[in-house]
């Protein structure tokens, strides 16, 4: 079906749609062979709070932004290579229901759905595009995902010396590894991770060590696992204090 689909001006005339409710600011959409699989408001975890986000899924990205005006006008695009996606459920814990990760070398975060059926048919269409990418590239899944981050609101102190208690002038950071929320002398340190920028990042003083003695998959947070138990571009380098959720997303 979507091989049907691919060069028809139904599918041309929705993609070019898609385009247009980003303006000038977000990038062209528009490829041979791109499909506009299917699209729906979904919550993000973001690190202050939850917030909705507009999602399409397309057969090779997942594209999302900010809903500025409902099903007309969204910013702030972010565009994911299905390549590199690999997705888990996450058990529903209080008000946070029918999530589940997505997790790339790049960035990692949790999004729920609305109902139980639209979380099931999310995830079923997403697995299906990246089963089908990987199969005519030949590639083999990616293992390395970045860190999910701890949303603020789970950290009242420092998840690293467990006494320097979060203020107004003593605010939180994240470690860019392990995706703990940490005090400014926890993470003073920098450290270069490629899929994630092309300059040193912040990551905590736990981390740095594992990462200086080269045990590189020691320090990747099990937090981040564990919860089933070009200026446009969405692969920007971090910069190296982008705490603000603004920014970081």
């Amino acid at each position: 079906m979507v091989d049907r689909l691919a060069n028809s001006e139904a599918n041309t005339r929705r993609i070019s749609i898609v385009e247009n409710c980003f303006g000038a600011a977000g990038q062209p959409l528009t490829i041979p062979g791109r499909v506009l699989i299917g699209e729906g408001v979904l919550t993000k975890l973001c690190r202050k709070k939850p917030k909705a986000r507009q999602f399409f899924l397309f057969n090779d990205i997942l594209v999302y932004g900010n809903i500025v005006i409902q099903k007309k006008k969204y910013n702030k695009q972010h565009i994911i290579p299905l390549e590199n996606v690999t997705i888990d459920s996450i058990q529903d814990e209080g008000d946070l229901r029918n999530g589940w990760l997505i997790k790339t070398p790049t960035k990692s975060f949790a999004v729920y759905a609305a109902t139980a059926t639209e979380k099931s048919e999310w995830m079923n269409h997403i697995n299906k595009c990246v089963s089908d990418l990987l199969s005519k590239s030949g590639k083999t899944p990616s293992n390395e995902h970045a860190a999910v981050w701890v949303p603020d609101s789970e950290a009242a102190v420092c998840m690293r010396c467990q006494k320097a208690k979060f203020t107004p002038v003593n605010r939180r950071h994240h470690c860019r590894k392990c995706g703990f929320v940490v005090c400014g002398p926890c993470s003073e340190k920098r450290f270069l991770l490629p899929s994630q920028s092309s300059k040193p990042v912040r990551i905590c003083d736990f981390c740095y060590d594992l990462l200086s003695a080269g045990e590189m998959t020691a320090c990747q947070s099990t937090r981040s696992d564990s919860y089933s138990q070009s200026p446009k571009s969405s692969l920007n380098d971090v910069s190296e204090d982008d705490d603000d959720e603004d920014s970081s997303d």
